[in-house]
């Protein structure tokens, strides 16, 4: 059943005035949604939706806003089975991964009161004039980008604190992504959101640039590429008013080293390398292994192949679905030709699969000796390998990245973890644990080109509003002292 295609601004479902585009679903390429792209006119009226409903929003109480949020809780735990069913024809996940993600989704939502109580309350003292206060208000209208890969997730870990700190959000998520977006605002809309409080406008590239681009937006909350990330810090630099948090992905290192449970290892290699197909921003890119480790290798060697590739209906459930379009399969291709042609050892060969155009078996290549080895995130189950001669090099390699969004190691040895820690530039670092694990209770965010140091998960809040500082007098009088050069 293909769904139709519609925006939500100012509380009324409406069609997209520009140019028509579908989603489809990537393991059988089945037609999910179908509507039209938004045009600047769509995006205007977004933007005064917004304004409109900013004051009256900004100015309920705490409370009441909070009940509004706990409603759609509500509302996503009673549709648990039909979004995460959504999410997995959408972006191709197998059902057991995205039932996981709905389940984040209605976490975020105590997680993030709680970050608002802990990191951004009031804060009064006494002086003698009266009080010093730090409190915090709203931006305004909040723009958020929505990726494909968590689009319900992601986009929710930014929707939520942005609305519970008071602002109106334009949300655009990723055209790869559309019913997912509309099927959590249609749930948004039944937990009885005020009209213009969130506004969902579909689209791709022209989209959003006509929302950056806008005179109204206060700021802007954006997880995708590198590129994409660039061109709106380019387009928003000459308007430093405007809130910009971005995350971008990394070419993630996994250590492994002095481990004695070579299965626990090759497990949490699996995890970190292959969950989601390769399509999460913290998944390894690349395997380290110090003293050559042949063991481990030869182990993932040996059960990369007995992993299973599917569709979210197979029964079975799959550990991996497709790719989130035949496209992408394509670009994971070209990349391990071309790490290959200079000088890559093909370890286990990431082929297309006949199960469709979309369809990928996880690959491993040695790249230990390409001399000058490409700094790119490669967005799907492909596991580059690197040998060295120690752990320091280990970590010099680990380090040699423009990236820095999450980092692991795999070891027995709490000293190698003690010297990982302290020399590893990463916004995430883990032991004995997936790269691909994080904690909503946690930062979350890199360095480099990881992000521009406004991490989300527990710190999004503090994207979400501005310290505001206030020195108050309830009376106003003369002090007993003048300064010199005064009289009165």
């Amino acid at each position: 059943m293909t769904h139709e295609g519609k925006n939500w601004i100012d509380g009324s479902w409406t069609s997209g005035s520009g140019e028509s585009f579908s989603s489809l679903n990537p393991a059988t390429g089945e037609v999910l949604w179908n509507g039209c792209h938004s045009t600047s006119d769509d995006i205007n009226s977004a933007m005064q939706a917004g304004r409109n409903a900013a004051e009256q929003w900004a100015g309920l109480p705490l409370n009441q806003r909070i009940e509004i949020l706990d409603a759609f809780g509500a509302e996503l735990d009673q549709h648990q089975d039909s979004l995460a069913r959504a999410i997995s024809e959408e972006v191709g996940k197998p059902y057991w991964e995205s039932k996981t993600e709905v389940q984040a989704m209605i976490a975020k939502i105590p997680t993030s009161i709680d970050a608002l109580k802990e990191r951004r309350s009031p804060i009064e003292s006494p002086q003698k004039f009266g009080s010093a206060k730090t409190w915090y208000m709203p931006h305004g209208i909040m723009a958020v980008f929505g990726p494909f890969n968590f689009p319900g997730h992601i986009s929710n870990g930014h929707i939520i604190p942005a609305l519970l700190a008071g602002n109106t959000v334009v949300f655009k998520p990723s055209e790869l992504t559309p019913l997912v977006a509309q099927k959590t605002v249609e749930l948004w809309e039944a937990a009885g959101l005020p009209p213009g409080v969130l506004n969902l406008v579909q689209g791709g590239r022209e989209t959003g640039v006509a929302i950056v681009d806008h005179p109204e937006i206060n700021g802007v909350l954006f997880t995708g590429s590198v590129p994409a990330g660039i061109a709106i810090s380019k387009a928003l630099a000459a308007r430093p008013e405007v809130l910009l948090a971005l995350e971008l992905g990394g070419n993630n290192a996994l250590i492994v080293d002095q481990v004695h449970d070579l299965d626990a290892a090759v497990y949490t290699v699996i995890q970190s390398a292959y969950v989601t197909s390769g399509q999460r921003c913290t998944c390894a890119r690349r395997l380290i292994l110090p003293d050559g480790n042949q063991k481990i290798l030869d182990r993932l060697i040996e059960v990369i192949p007995t992993l299973t590739v599917g569709a979210c209906g197979d029964d079975p459930e799959p550990f991996m679905g497709p790719l989130v379009s035949s496209s992408a399969v394509d670009q994971v291709l070209q990349q391990q030709s071309h790490l290959k042609s200079i000088g890559g050892k093909i370890l286990v060969e990431a082929r297309r699969l006949p199960n469709g155009p979309a369809f990928i078996s996880p690959g491993v290549i040695d790249v230990t000796d390409i001399a000058e080895r490409p700094d790119e995130e490669i967005f799907g189950p492909l596991l580059q390998v690197v040998r060295t001669s120690s752990f320091d090099e280990a970590i010099a390699e680990a380090n040699r990245t423009r990236f820095g969004l999450v980092a692991g190691l795999i070891s027995d040895d709490s000293s190698r973890y003690e010297l990982f820690q302290r020399r590893i530039r990463s916004g995430l670092v883990n032991w004995n644990r997936p790269t691909t694990g994080a904690s909503g209770r946690l930062p979350f965010g890199g360095v480099g080109l990881s992000g521009n140091h406004r991490p989300a998960g527990f710190f999004m809040i503090d994207s979400c509003n501005i310290p505001v500082a206030s020195l108050s007098a309830p009376v106003l009088e003369l002090p007993d002292q003048l300064l010199p050069g005064v009289e009165l």
